[in-house]
């Protein structure tokens, strides 16, 4: 999902220009100039820093939503099996109960009593057999219960355990998307602040490669799989950026990747970080179509390798899924799914 942008060809020297930048960023940050007063090629680089920040911020958001979801399932599950650990102790319970009741009512007497008082010796001494077994399998079904008892003890500890890293996750989701949201204001108010013209500018090279098909002939996808994501991916140009969805009305970074191989019956993790250890590392020079390109040294971006040095990609708000370079970004590793 990448906020990304590129001003400038590539190839060109940006160091000194970025240094001013990133100085100019933070005495902006610090409050020491106000927006009006940052020069307008500074407003610029701090767009698309807010951006990159902004896209990090999504990425966790993602992860920690996808652990939401996975503990939601487990605690669901753990629910449902101590409900049913519940009912079997009741029913063992009750069997129990009416075990011991008749012991109590047939053996109440002494023994030697109840021969004697017995109008039959051989229907007591019958009964008195029956007693012994009843006495034995009681045991066995004490020992059952007192087992059972404590799986659901367990059981309980180990969903109360699942019940609060659902928390923390749900607490983790709302902080990433409070962040994702103040630097998406953040860059809007800063957009809003250039003149109309660098406004335009900006807006053009937003979306910039839109319209633009290179020229992707004679490129064969390695297998049929890969055809059909790359097939999936092309099929999403033009769609919107939204962070957080992986579609099919549109899509972050991540989540594009994650749709396209899921029209390929492939299921990907849901983050960029994951995605760049989802299958087999080759070297840049030996991407094929269908290859995941992460980027940064965090691999906070991930585009699709389409074949002749370009990639699709979801870049950042307002820009919708669209081709770029390979090479738009550092940091590019290939993943082979």
């Amino acid at each position: 999902m990448g906020f990304h942008r590129r001003l400038v060809p590539s190839g060109f020297d940006r160091g000194a220009s970025a240094a001013l930048c990133v100085l100019s960023a933070t005495a902006a940050a610090l409050g020491a100039l106000p927006a009006s007063a940052v020069p307008h090629d500074d407003t610029r680089a701090e767009v698309d820093r807010l951006y990159e920040q902004a896209e990090q911020a999504t990425e966790a958001y993602n992860k920690a939503d996808e652990r939401a979801d996975t503990l939601r399932k487990q605690v669901s599950t753990a629910q449902d099996r101590i409900a049913r650990q519940q009912e079997r102790i009741n029913s063992m319970r009750e069997a129990l109960g009416s075990l011991a009741g008749a012991q109590y009512r047939a053996g109440g007497l002494d023994p030697s009593l109840a021969l004697l008082f017995s109008d039959d010796p051989d229907d007591y001494l019958d009964k008195a057999a029956a007693l012994d077994r009843i006495s034995a399998h009681q045991a066995g079904e004490l020992k059952d219960l007192r087992e059972a008892m404590r799986e659901l003890t367990q059981e309980r500890t180990e969903a109360a355990g699942q019940l609060s890293e659902l928390e923390k996750s749900r607490k983790a989701v709302a902080t990433h998307k409070r962040t994702v949201e103040k630097k998406l204001a953040k860059a809007r108010e800063l957009l809003n602040s250039l003149p109309s013209a660098e406004r335009a500018a900006y807006d053009r090279a937003s979306r910039s490669g839109r319209a633009d098909m290179p020229d992707l002939g004679g490129v064969v996808p390695p297998n049929g799989r890969a055809g059909a994501a790359v097939a999936a991916a092309r099929g999403a140009l033009g769609k919107p950026y939204v962070w957080g969805s992986t579609g099919p009305s549109g899509f972050d970074c991540s989540g594009l990747m994650v749709w396209s191989y899921r029209q390929a019956g492939v299921s990907l993790p849901r983050t960029s970080q994951a995605q760049r250890h989802a299958g087999r590392q080759v070297p840049l020079s030996q991407a094929q179509p269908g290859d995941l390109v992460t980027y940064r040294s965090d691999a906070s971006h991930v585009g699709m390798y389409v074949g002749n040095g370009q990639v699709i990609h979801a870049p950042y708000p307002g820009a919708p899924v669209r081709y770029d370079p390979v090479g738009m970004m550092p940091g590019a590793t290939v993943t082979r799914v």
